[in-house]
């Protein structure tokens, strides 16, 4: 049976158990990513390599960890040509929107006559980017996270990646790493590829920030590095939302729902409606569309749908603003929003990684092509951080100048706060100073 819940009659522990989705607990990982960490820290390469032979079946020397200019020239040519064409279009749109995220470079305003204040923008100088691989091959997640570097002006863009079967990363990510402009590419995966990013190691220089969805393993090595190198946005298993009125069709629904359900089995998709009808409906169509897909992706939505540690369902509300109200607390990566008006819902919608509106705005032209970015934060810390942009890839620096009709304003209101606060040296800097 496909899960199905009355808001208004869940008690607080089903309530609890849905907003913490099916998240792994990456406090129990902690003790078992620690010793990776560990060793990547004091051996480096001889890690990474002893790593890879373990978890991924294949033997790589230290000095082809890093993928070569002759691999992404093939990489070119080996892509079937229609994947190559898909992969540039949908870096257009992807760039085009981010080019316009670029804050100017710098800018001043004047606070008080002869006092001049701003900000200073520069790119970060080194960042890791971390493209998963899984049982097939994210170019998306590669120009997701590579083309707001790149438009950002970060100097030094790498990226670690898990080597196939074969040893090789597959073409499609080269391709997309090479179109956006990456400068360096590793085949290396796992906790050990973010320790190699933090600490580095003879093949691998470390950076100053990574960032990138992976697998609960990197999830907590990157919880153990914070602190050595920022760790970027939570980015953990899938999640969405569709928020859906009377007039919502139920086929489109029930297909949408299960977009982010089929990314694995501890993903979560949830139709939060008041109407009884559509999940009525949804309720008829949602096993024949799940029973439909191939494998694995029918037992992951199934898992996800039905089984008891699934936490994808419909939801009935007893109104749109309980609706919205629960989304906002919820806080999902992704919403469709399929209601008769979505721009008049829109300004209520708060808590969210990304809001696509209307029944032509399917989650998977967000994750592919829309331009919009689809690396965004899971778990409900849609509450504070915000999508995947060129501002992740770029700090702000403020800078100041004062004349000395300015000083002049300003140097007996900084004494007096300073002697009140404690600071003798601070108080003197402008009772001293000559004018």
């Amino acid at each position: 049976m496909i899960h199905y819940y009355e808001l208004a009659r869940l008690d607080a522990q089903q309530r609890a158990r849905l907003l913490r989705r099916a998240e792994v607990a990456i406090d129990d990982l902690l003790e078992y990513v620690r010793p990776i960490v560990k060793a990547v820290r004091e051996r480096g390469d001889e890690a990474l390599i002893e790593f890879m032979e373990r978890f991924d079946h294949v033997q790589v020397p230290a000095d082809r960890l890093r993928v070569s200019q002759e691999e992404i020239a093939r990489a070119h040519d080996r892509l079937e040509p229609e994947i190559h064409h898909a992969i540039e279009h949908a870096i257009r749109n992807v760039r085009t929107f981010h080019e316009h995220q670029m804050p100017h470079e710098q800018w001043w305003m004047q606070v008080a006559p002869g006092v001049m204040a701003g900000e200073k923008i520069t790119p970060i100088s080194s960042v890791g980017l971390y493209v998963p691989r899984g049982k097939g091959a994210f170019p998306s997640v590669m120009y997701m996270l590579a083309t707001p570097a790149s438009i950002a002006g970060v100097p030094r863009i790498v990226v670690t990646t898990p080597p196939g079967p074969d040893g090789e990363v597959d073409p499609a990510s080269l391709v997309a790493a090479d179109l956006c402009g990456v400068h360096e590419i590793y085949r290396v995966g796992g906790a050990q590829a973010i320790a190699a990013l933090a600490y580095g190691t003879a093949s691998i220089a470390r950076v100053h920030k990574l960032t990138g969805p992976g697998s609960p393993y990197v999830s907590a090595a990157k919880r153990l590095l914070y602190g050595t190198v920022d760790v970027g946005l939570p980015a953990g298993s899938s999640e969405a939302n569709l928020l859906a009125d009377e007039t919502a069709d139920p086929e489109l629904v029930a297909r949408d729902l299960l977009i982010e359900s089929e990314h694995g089995p501890d993903s979560s998709s949830l139709l939060v409606t008041s109407s009884r009808s559509l999940v009525e409906a949804v309720l008829k169509l949602l096993p024949e569309k799940i029973e439909s897909l191939p494998e694995p992706r029918r037992t992951f939505c199934r898992t996800n749908f039905m089984s008891e540690k699934g936490t994808s369902a419909l939801i009935l509300t007893e109104s749109m603003e309980e609706a919205i109200a629960f989304v906002n607390e919820y806080a999902p990566e992704h919403l469709e929003v399929h209601v008769r008006d979505p721009f008049a819902v829109l300004p209520e919608l708060k808590n969210v990684g990304e809001i696509l509106l209307g029944s032509y705005t399917p989650t998977s032209l967000g994750n592919y092509s829309l331009g919009t970015n689809a690396i965004l934060p899971t778990g409900g810390f849609a509450h504070t951080f915000s999508c995947t942009s060129v501002y992740d890839f770029l700090k702000r620096t403020g800078i100041g100048y004062v004349t000395a009709e300015g000083y002049a304003s300003l140097s007996e209101t900084t004494r007096r706060l300073a002697e009140f606060e404690g600071f003798p040296s601070h108080a003197r800097a402008v009772t001293d100073r000559p004018v």
